[in-house]
This record gives C-alpha cells, sequence and structure tokens, in this order.
C-alpha cells in the first residue's frame, strides 16, 4: 500500500511540474501546442490504420491460403481452378489494405486538416 501511495504522490507531482510549465503560454504559443498534438494524434491514427488494415489483410490471406491448401489435399485435380480463384480473392484482399494506407497518406500530406484543401476545422 505505500508503494502505491508514493507512486501515486510521484504522479501528482510530475503533473503539478507539467500543468506549471505550461502556465504562461501566449495565446499563439497554445495555438501551436495544439497543432503539434492534434498532427501527432493524426500520425498515430494513420499509423494504427495501416496497422489495422494490414492485419485483417493477413488474417484474409492466410485464411485463403488455408483453405486453398486443405482443397487441394482433398482434390489434386481441382489445384489449377482453386490457384486461380486464390489469386483473384487475395488480390482483391490487398486491394483493401491499399485502400487503408492510401486513406493514411491522404491525411497525412495533403493538408485536409490546416485549411490548404479547402476544409477548415
Amino acid at each position: 500500500m505505500a508503494k502505491k501511495l508514493k507512486v501515486l504522490m510521484l504522479m501528482l507531482l510530475v503533473a503539478g511540474a507539467y500543468t506549471g510549465a505550461f502556465a504562461e503560454l501566449t495565446h499563439e504559443d497554445a495555438n501551436n501546442l495544439s497543432k503539434a498534438i492534434f498532427y501527432g494524434a493524426l500520425a498515430i491514427g494513420a499509423g494504427v490504420a495501416i496497422g489495422a488494415a494490414a492485419g485483417g489483410g493477413g488474417a484474409g490471406l492466410g485464411s485463403a491460403v488455408q483453405g486453398v491448401i486443405e482443397g487441394m489435399a482433398r482434390n489434386p485435380n481441382m489445384g489449377p481452378k482453386l490457384l486461380t480463384t486464390m489469386f483473384i480473392g487475395m488480390a482483391l484482399i490487398e486491394t483493401f489494405v491499399l485502400y487503408g494506407f492510401l486513406i493514411a497518406i491522404i491525411f497525412m500530406f495533403t493538408g485536409i486538416y490546416d485549411g490548404r484543401a479547402g476544409f477548415h476545422f
């Protein structure tokens, strides 16, 4: 219990020092700080979106290959037809991963959020 209390006191001390560091910010400094936090969060969100798209695509591709291998093991004569269908399905799955990557790149580098693209927030 004493260790938890020490950790809590340390967290409160750090929080007090952190808020004291920004107590004398001008309006322009606060605006720049909020923009930096926003763009940092935007970069983290884009990275998470790409990671989720790649993870989902990887799971889908793995499932597709597993199904084709099981089908070929059960009926080897269907191998060429199954491979053709698998490659078409893999291309479609990979397209969704590339769409996620494209959307993240658009958010990061086109200036949608800072008014250069005609949008204002």
